[in-house]
């Protein structure tokens, strides 16, 4: 028997067929269209699915749920998107439609944070644990956590939004309305900020740095690798770059941990493709700040391991 896990995004609807061991047997996908409206993306987002089982010679009858992951704020007990910022969806009953067009009332739904979060714990870096948090490190800082085996998104399934948790505050702006978030500061985003404002700082005090050349002179160049890059060939000035964002980044996970004291906290993200150069000193950092010290069990700090499939594995275990 098989699952079949949505991840919806603004971009693109990725759909996949995962075994009952958690392994994506086919997938495909197609371009959301975002700018239409509902029903026309739940249409496609069918379509692909039975196309899938076509390829794959099954039918929904080897099917035992359906699942979608999706922005925004997803009420997992109505199936109902109430509403998604970059998406046509305002209370709208996401589950019910897609169920509609497969003939099955097996639909679940969930934000893609938490979504990704569960896959984690189901068949990621997590697994075996009752306690998990994932965090990922993109445009934003997404958040999900598992408690007792379970997604936990609060009374109103709005909550885990980690990101816009304050570390610094009146600090810097965030697209949320607040001042400080962690999201402001720890994202990609944040991270290309923070590159920018120190090598402007670089500049006016007259001090040479690779980041100066890899951007061109042109600070507006500068990206989420920027830093890392010149840090690896030795740049001091980059290093010190680098120091500062996985402060900030340590600052947050430090406070997560304190609160949740998961087995596991998880972090997602392109930024993790720096591996150890910011795991270890992450680590090192965190564990000097958290409340909890040896011999009492730490949490254990680790790159999530499914990437991009996280969100179509995430959905596929909703039902169960």
């Amino acid at each position: 028997m098989y699952y079949i896990g949505v991840d919806l995004g603004g971009t693109n609807i990725a759909v996949g067929i995962v075994d009952e061991s958690f392994k994506i047997v086919r997938k495909g996908s197609v371009p959301t269209g975002a700018s239409r409206d509902a029903d026309a993306i739940i249409a496609d987002m069918g379509a692909l699915c039975l196309r899938l089982l076509k390829e794959e010679n099954l039918t929904m009858a080897d099917v035992i749920s359906v699942g979608i992951s999706t922005p925004g704020s997803a009420n997992s007990d109505t199936g109902i998107v109430e509403y998604a910022n970059n998406l046509p969806f305002l209370f709208y009953p996401l589950a019910a439609k897609l169920g509609a067009i497969l003939g099955t009332d097996k639909v679940y739904i969930e934000n893609d944070a938490n979504a990704a979060a569960k896959a984690e714990a189901m068949a990621g870096v997590a697994v075996g644990t009752k306690y998990s948090v994932m965090i990922t490190l993109g445009t934003g800082l997404g958040g999900g956590i598992v408690l007792d085996g379970k997604v936990y998104s609060g009374f109103n399934h709005a909550g885990a939004e980690l990101g816009h948790l304050v570390i610094e505050k009146d600090g810097r702006p965030c697209s949320c309305g607040r001042r400080g978030c962690w999201e402001a500061y720890s994202s990609a985003t944040g991270l290309v900020n923070i590159t920018r404002d120190r090598l402007d700082g670089f500049w006016k005090e007259g001090r040479e740095t690779m980041m100066t050349e890899m951007v061109g002179g042109n600070i507006s160049k500068v990206n989420a690798r920027t830093a890392f890059d010149a840090m690896k060939k030795g740049d001091k000035a980059a290093a010190e770059v680098v120091d500062e964002y996985i402060s900030y980044l340590a600052s947050g996970c430090a406070s997560i941990i304190n609160v949740f004291q998961p087995n596991v906290l998880s972090i997602g993200g392109g930024i993790c493709g720096e591996g150890d150069n910011l795991l270890i000193p992450l680590k090192e950092k965190v564990y000097k700040e958290i409340y909890t010290k040896p011999p009492t069990p730490l949490t254990e700090i680790k790159i999530a391991k499914l990437g991009n499939d996280a969100g179509i594995i995430g959905a596929a275990t909703l039902g169960i």
